[in-house]
């Protein structure tokens, strides 16, 4: 007894061909992975901050300005509720200030008049973005604005905006901080 084999129409074969590439096709192209942070930020202290020294901790850049001090001050409220909360779980939470230091700009601010200004709030921590460069490489494109980097140094989710009148920083961001944590 004899058995063939029987092969299978050529037009099966491309159909199968074409199914197979529309399901790799539908499924697009693999999700792009976050953007990686870099930046190198000084404190007030003179300290060098950047990206890649706080890897392994998730980093909140609350993005600010004297020059509008009413919402400055709801915003170093903001950060010190959130570094409370958030206190000994591996978030550091920054205040980074946009004021020039060039003396002759209207936008200018001295480290010293930022010392000031957040005196009775311990935990906030301020660093300098001079003209605001690093904080629109970083995606915000406005002032206030809140930026969120993961254990890694990527970008978590869009930089947000907008006022924190309130200063609710903490709750608007409970669920977010808590998916990277």
């Amino acid at each position: 007894m004899s058995h063939r084999i029987r092969r299978a129409p050529k037009s099966f074969a491309l159909v199968a061909l074409l199914a197979f590439t529309q399901t790799f096709a539908a499924a697009g192209p693999p999700a792009a992975a976050a953007p990686q942070a870099n930046f190198s930020l000084r404190s007030l202290d003179g300290a060098t901050v950047s990206a890649a020294s706080m890897r392994g901790k998730v980093i909140v850049l609350v993005v600010g300005a004297l020059f509008v001090p009413p919402l400055s001050r709801s915003q170093v409220q903001g950060i010190q509720k959130l570094a409370d909360k958030y206190n000994n779980r591996d978030v550091e939470v920054f205040w980074v200030s946009t004021d020039s230091e060039s003396p002759k700009s209207k936008n200018y601010a001295s480290d010293q008049q930022l010392r000031d200004f957040v005196a009775r709030y311990d935990k906030v921590k301020v660093l300098r973005d001079p003209d605001g460069q690093t904080s629109k490489q970083l995606g915000a494109d406005q002032v206030p604005a809140l930026i969120v980097l993961d254990r890694q140094g990527n970008i978590s989710g869009a930089p947000t905006g907008g006022l924190d009148t309130k200063g609710n920083f903490a709750e608007e961001l409970e669920s977010r901080l808590a998916k990277l944590l």
